[in-house]
């Protein structure tokens, strides 16, 4: 009986932790691809293909520090610019910005 009540307790915990922090997708089918991808100038895939290497946080959330951002950002756009070399710091931020849920405020990390 103990075991069951263990395993259940176990079940449980795990459900809810999975619930309370859903995975990142990475080809998140709520993010406007097509329309970023035209305002950057590159193709949908390649915007898939770069995005794939960022690491966004949860759930949509800010994230939790300036570090993140950064990381993300250079990724993206390093990854960007070989698509298309007219891309800049502050194009990309225009854009992303543009398509953001919260727009650039919900960029700003928590820390």
């Amino acid at each position: 009986m103990k075991l069951k009540s263990l395993s259940f307790l176990l079940c449980c915990s795990f459900s809810i932790s999975v619930l309370a922090a859903p995975p990142v997708m990475k080809n998140d089918p709520k993010r406007p691809v097509k329309e970023i991808s035209h305002d950057l100038g590159v193709t949908e895939q390649q915007f898939v293909d770069c995005f794939s290497n960022v690491n966004p946080t949860p759930g949509g959330n800010r994230p939790e520090s300036t570090q993140r951002v950064h990381a993300n950002k250079k990724v993206l756009l390093s990854c960007l610019q070989k698509a298309n070399p007219s891309i800049t710091n502050d194009s990309l931020d225009s854009v992303m910005d543009k398509y953001r849920p919260g727009g650039r405020k919900a960029q700003e990390p928590l820390s």
